[in-house]
This record gives structure tokens, sequence and C-alpha cells, in this order.
């Protein structure tokens, strides 16, 4: 196995159980609705810039472990993940070329469609309609967009390197 695949694979994973936390992570009431899907952002990321590592089975194992640490409903962040990573996989070849302001409208979108079939696996459960504050979500996600992908494009950047001397 290549450096760079070794890299990459160590990027993924990390990325992964840090998302994983971070979907667990308790914020203060007045914070909550502004908490991201961070799971929607790596699935997103991972599909646009691993598609061989973020499959559509990966998305789904990935929500469902999202699942059982949350305590939501099981399936529920399964299915949302597997939409998501379906629709990314369809727009991939374009996606890829956008600059990052209209990425991130892009990111916008996919993540307002996350929040419509999260809406409507609640309807279905017969849960009450959210409030407004149910909508302020994907905008966090949205803004924090260009930096995630940065970062995340600069964990795979210095992973794959080669150790001083060779090369």
């Amino acid at each position: 196995m290549s450096l760079r695949a070794r890299a990459d694979g160590a990027a993924f994973w990390s990325s992964l159980v840090i998302g994983l936390l971070l979907t667990v992570f308790a914020l203060p009431e007045v914070l909550r609705a502004l908490k991201p899907f961070w799971l929607a952002l790596l699935v997103v990321y991972w599909a646009l810039e691993a598609p061989e590592r973020m499959r559509l089975g990966t998305a789904f194992m990935l929500g469902l472990a999202g699942d059982l640490l949350s305590g939501s409903l099981l399936g529920e962040q399964a299915l949302r993940l597997l939409v998501l990573a379906f629709i990314v996989a369809r727009l991939r070849a374009r996606m890829r070329f956008f600059p990052m302001p209209q990425q991130t409208l892009l990111v916008l979108g996919l993540l307002l469609n996350d929040r419509v079939v999260m809406l409507m696996v609640r309807v279905f459960q017969g849960t009450p309609a959210p409030d407004w504050t149910f909508w302020l979500a994907p905008a966090t996600g949205a803004l924090l967009w260009p930096w995630l992908f940065l970062l995340l494009d600069l964990a795979r950047a210095r992973g794959g390197r080669a150790p001083r001397g060779e090369a």
C-alpha cells in the first residue's frame, strides 16, 4: 500500500471518529439548534474527494453508528446519509470543479434536503413539527463547509508527504 493511500485511510477513519464524537458532543440549549450535522459534512467531503472510500454502504453504516451513539431512531441517520451520499455521487463530476462559494451553496442545498428527509421520517414517526430553529443547522454547516474542506485537504496532504531524506 502506498504512503498516499495509507495517509488517506488514516485521515478518513480519524475524521469519521471525530465526526461521531462531535455528533454526541453536548451543547448548551441556546446553541443546540446551530449544531451542524457533522456526519453529513464528512460524507459530502469524502464522497467528493475519495468516492472509493465513501460508498453508499459506508455512508449507511456510518449513519447506523451515529444512530446508536446519539440514541435516535435506528436507521434515521443511516437513511439521511445514504440519500446524501447518493446525491453527491450523482453530482460529483460537476461539483468537484465548482468554485468554493458555489460549492458552499450546493452543500447548503444538500443539508436542507437532509432536513426535509429528517422531517419526513419524523412525520411518519408521529413526532410534532419542529419550530423554525430546526432550519438553522444547515446554514451553520454551510458556513463551516469551506473551512472543513480545507482542513481535511490539509490533513490528507500532510499525511501523504514523503519523510525527510526520501522522495
